[in-house]
């Protein structure tokens, strides 16, 4: 019986089938054998988060106008700020710089005393449950890169997403559902989906966007005329004609993503409609996060922070919460004083929320920008439409729960903000922290990918033991 000749790439990869291509077979088909390819996994050392809701605010807050205030700057406000000024600003004749001070008044917050803008009602009542950290800095002033850097270690994109990493490093604890998921705002942050990128990981493990606005995922629900029982049979038929090609071109890795995400999906149907369903919640829980308020910019804020809480207790490893609207040019009284109003609610509702369960003890949770503002005014407006320059050197950050401190400040800024002075290390450092926080060693944490092992802090980092309790 005549049989078909092989093709010249399965020629090629058969001959490639010495040891190590049967290991990895072997390899393949044990995880096959495992009820998903997103099981849960154990970590590398002893995990103090178990998952992390990680809140980011896009467009680079101004650590001196929310929890880091400068009062020397009350003194040298509209004097000359003395900067050298890049080939680029000398060109355009961009003028003179001044110091600004802080539009608004601060007040001590909790029982630990810590200064934070006063616009912060709710938040300020979490004080002694958060960690400030006022000596992160970043390596780009310009926003998709410094992005791409804060959620992957990659000024320019293309590597995993910080979500990915611990997805690849730990799994899911509900394969019903996805184990990263993004709560975007309206608007795709700079540098759009590459944000939440899987990069050279597996494609199962990039990030989940939800919709912002309206039903969170389309077509969750099968039609219905179609029986559940047939949905099932049809993925088997496509599963099989799937397998059989992926075993003849195992060099596509995203077929096997693909056959992965139409079983997550079928699976998602079991789960994701109760877990996205906020308002089965209680009323007075919903005004908590400011959900059914005047206030409509802290509604859409507060229903992603509910839906982040409503996950991450189904099992969801990683949930990522972005509020843009924080590049603050000029006019930043009205800027940043609407965005912290918008914010304040949801986010002190969330930390509330996640200590009244106990989630918090074991649940990290992060907010951080992609830089920090300048003391100066950037060269825009007047006396009472300044606003602030990006600054890469000096950033706001605080972390709560998941064994981080509680209630204090680590590291600091100098007089003027400009810098980071005390305890100061780069986002890739940051990056080895919370990876630690979450039972992972970024030393250990590798893929193989452009022909070298690959981790999330790109050559390693240092710990920031300060941050840990």
């Amino acid at each position: 019986m005549l049989t078909a000749s092989p093709s010249r790439r399965d020629l090629l990869y058969g001959l490639g089938m010495g040891l190590g291509t049967a290991a990895l077979t072997a390899i393949g088909a044990e995880e096959q054998a495992r009820a998903g390819v997103l099981s849960a996994k154990p970590g590398h050392l002893e995990a103090k988060a178990k998952r992390c809701i990680f809140l980011l605010m896009e467009g680079g807050p101004s650590h001196i106008d929310t929890f880091d205030p400068k009062p020397r700057l009350n003194d040298l406000h509209m004097t000359e700020f003395a900067k050298e000024r890049t080939k680029f600003e000398a060109s355009m004749n961009t003028g003179k710089r001044y110091f600004v001070r802080s539009p608004f008044d601060f007040h001590h917050a909790g029982k630990s005393g810590i200064e934070i803008n006063s616009l912060f009602e709710s938040f300020s009542n979490c004080a002694d449950d958060v960690c400030f950290y006022r000596g992160l800095q970043a390596q780009s002033v310009n926003h998709p890169t410094a992005l791409y850097h804060l959620n992957s270690g990659n000024r320019f994109g293309g590597d995993p997403a910080i979500g990915s990493w611990v997805s690849y490093g730990l799994g899911t604890e509900n394969e019903n559902l996805p184990s990263f998921v993004v709560l975007p705002d309206l608007a795709y942050p700079q540098g759009g989906a590459a944000n939440w990128s899987n990069g050279f990981l597996p494609a199962y493990y990039q990030g989940t966007p939800l919709r912002s606005q309206g039903a969170p995922v389309l077509d969750m629900n099968p039609p219905a005329y179609v029986a559940l029982e047939e949905q099932r049979a049809n993925l088997d038929f496509l599963g099989a004609l799937n397998s059989g090609h992926q075993q003849r071109h195992p060099e596509h890795d995203e077929l096997a993503a693909r056959i992965e995400s139409y079983e997550l999906a079928f699976r998602m149907q079991s789960e994701m409609p109760e877990a996205i369903d906020i308002d089965s919640e209680p009323e007075a829980t919903k005004a908590l996060y400011g959900i059914g308020g005047l206030n409509k910019d802290a509604d859409a804020i507060g229903r992603r922070c509910l839906l982040a809480r409503r996950l991450i207790e189904r099992g969801v490893r990683f949930v990522q919460v972005i509020v843009g609207g924080w590049d603050s040019h000029d006019y930043i009284e009205r800027a940043h004083g609407a965005r912290i109003r918008a914010v304040d609610k949801p986010i002190g509702a969330l930390l509330k929320d996640l200590k009244r369960t106990g989630l918090l003890d074991d649940t990290l949770v992060v907010c951080s920008g992609e830089f920090g503002r300048s003391p100066d005014n950037g060269i825009r407006g007047g006396d009472k439409a300044w606003g602030r320059d990006h600054n890469a050197t000096a950033m706001a950050c605080w972390l709560a729960g998941g064994g981080v401190r509680a209630g204090e400040i680590v590291g600091a800024t100098d007089e003027t903000g400009r810098e980071a002075v005390e305890i100061a290390h780069p986002i890739n450092d940051f990056h080895v922290t919370l990876l630690h926080l979450l039972g992972l060693d970024d030393s250990r944490l590798t893929y193989f990918a452009q022909g070298r092992n690959k981790q999330l802090s790109q050559t390693g980092g240092e710990l920031i033991r300060e941050l840990l309790a």
